[in-house]
C-alpha cells in the first residue's frame, strides 16, 4: 500500500483556522540539508527560504529567530538588540521541548508554548517567503506580513554580513 504525503500539521491547521493564505511546497528532506537544500529542491532563492531557530538568552529564556536561509544570526547583534548579555542556540532537545516540533521541521506557527518571535528585518522586505510548515520536508509560501500580523514578530537586525 502506498502512503500519501500528509501535509496537515498543527501549523497549517493554525493558519487555516485564522483564514491565512498560504501555499504548500513538499520536498524530500535530508538530514543537515537545511534551507539551502530545500531551496535547491524547490527552485527557490535561498534568501526567500526562512529558517526558524529556537534560541535562548543568558537567563535561559527561549525565543524564536526567523532568518534568511542563506544567512547566519549574529548572536552578538541579536543580544544587543534585545538588551540581554548573550543569546545562543538551544540544543535540539531543548528546542523541541519549547517548540513542540522536531528540529528540521520547526514552524513559528502553533508553537507548543507562546514564545517571543524576532524576524530579521530584511525578511519582511521580501515579496514572498517560504517557511517551515511544521514537518520536515514541508515549506509554506506566505506573505512576510503574516509574521507581524499573526505572530506579532518583532523586526531585528541580526544577520551576519554576507561573505
Amino acid at each position: 500500500m502506498r502512503k500519501t504525503h500528509v501535509t496537515e500539521t498543527p501549523a497549517t491547521a493554525w493558519l487555516r483556522q485564522r483564514g491565512c493564505v498560504f501555499t504548500l511546497h513538499v520536498y524530500d528532506y535530508v538530514e543537515h540539508g537545511g534551507a539551502a537544500w530545500a531551496a535547491r529542491c524547490l527552485g527557490l532563492e535561498p534568501q526567500a527560504v526562512v529558517k526558524t531557530l529556537i534560541m535562548q538568552d543568558d537567563a535561559a529564556r527561549p525565543l524564536v529567530v526567523l532568518m534568511h536561509g542563506d544567512r547566519e544570526v549574529s548572536t552578538k547583534n541579536l543580544a544587543r538588540g534585545l538588551g540581554v548579555r548573550a543569546v545562543q542556540p538551544c540544543t535540539p532537545q531543548v528546542a523541541q521541548r519549547h517548540s513542540g516540533y522536531l528540529v528540521g521541521g520547526t514552524s513559528p506557527f502553533a508553537l507548543r508554548k507562546p514564545l517571543p518571535i524576532h524576524v530579521e528585518a530584511s525578511v519582511l522586505e521580501l515579496e514572498r517567503i517560504y517557511i517551515n510548515g511544521g514537518r520536515r520536508g514541508l515549506l509554506l509560501g506566505i506573505a512576510p506580513s503574516l509574521l507581524s500580523e499573526q505572530l506579532q514578530a518583532q523586526a531585528v537586525h541580526c544577520a551576519l554580513s554576507a561573505s
